[in-house]
């Protein structure tokens, strides 16, 4: 089955769109055309005056295990303009979640790896499983978080621990994130995706007036930023794609980490 992202206003709720990232047997990896929709869901959001606020979530009590290897290898013998194109799109959903003036939620269930921790990361709330996972593992294929993942985990987290993310690459539990701030809410696992509608449509009830500019001045700042960071993740990949050594120590690297890291390789 195709990666798509699946838009519904489920009958328990009174004013939420939910965003559902399902990639069967992938764990819900990303793809350009969940990217694509995500921009199309955010547009429709804006202008639906019934729609107060939207949660994204994965299948199966699984968020999302970043990026596919298996489409980003098949893209090294592409022109390095179609990475650069689909890094560019997901730039593009990120910013249409910083531009919303409805509050957006992310719910974590299992793991957010990689883009699919700065997919998170770009929601103004998170609720997670207690026993969620959360892991940056760029580094350790040379590369730098795309969707302005390292510009979130700066701002959200103290310096040291925001490296210690960042380079070692290792999985950080919900638990730590939720003393650290990151994560607003745990929940128990099964019921992270109830308790963010829940959430959402309490947050529905505000002014939508208030809300807007509670948020405004500062996701203008938050565009800009990640903006930039994109375009450095563009720039990096480009030069990554064009060095031979550097596919190789990738192609290790799938196969290597596959058992410590919920990142799909599906």
């Amino acid at each position: 089955m195709a990666a798509e992202l699946l838009a519904s206003r489920p009958a328990e709720s009174e004013s939420t769109l939910v965003l559902t990232l399902s990639n069967p047997g992938a764990r819900n990896a990303m793809h350009p055309d969940m990217y694509a929709a995500g921009i199309e869901a955010m547009n429709t959001a804006e202008r639906d005056a019934s729609i107060g606020a939207v949660v994204i979530t994965g299948a199966d009590q699984f968020f999302c295990a970043g990026g596919n290897l298996n489409r980003l290898l098949e893209n090294r013998a592409k022109d390095p303009s179609v990475q650069a194109q689909s890094i560019d799109l997901l730039g593009e959903w990120i910013a249409a979640l910083q531009a919303s003036s409805k509050p957006v939620i992310a719910a974590v269930e299992g793991a957010a790896a990689g883009a699919g921790f700065s997919l998170a990361l770009a929601c103004d709330l998170i609720v997670a499983a207690d026993d969620a996972k959360f892991v940056m593992s760029y580094a350790r294929v040379g590369l730098t978080p795309d969707g302005g993942g390292s510009w979130f985990l700066a701002r959200a987290l103290p310096r040291q621990i925001a490296t210690e993310v960042l380079i070692e690459g290792k999985p950080i539990a919900a638990q730590r994130l939720f003393d650290l701030g990151v994560v607003n809410r745990l929940a128990k696992p099964g019921a992270v995706r109830d308790t963010a509608i829940a959430w959402a449509d309490d947050l529905g009830k505000i002014s939508p007036n208030a809300k807007a500019r509670s948020q405004g001045a500062d996701r203008g700042r938050g565009r800009a930023a990640v903006a930039r960071a994109s375009g450095c993740g563009t720039r990096q990949l480009r030069r990554v794609a064009a060095s031979s050594r550097r596919t190789r120590r990738h192609h290790g690297f799938s196969r290597e980490a596959r058992a410590e890291l919920p990142i799909s390789d599906g």
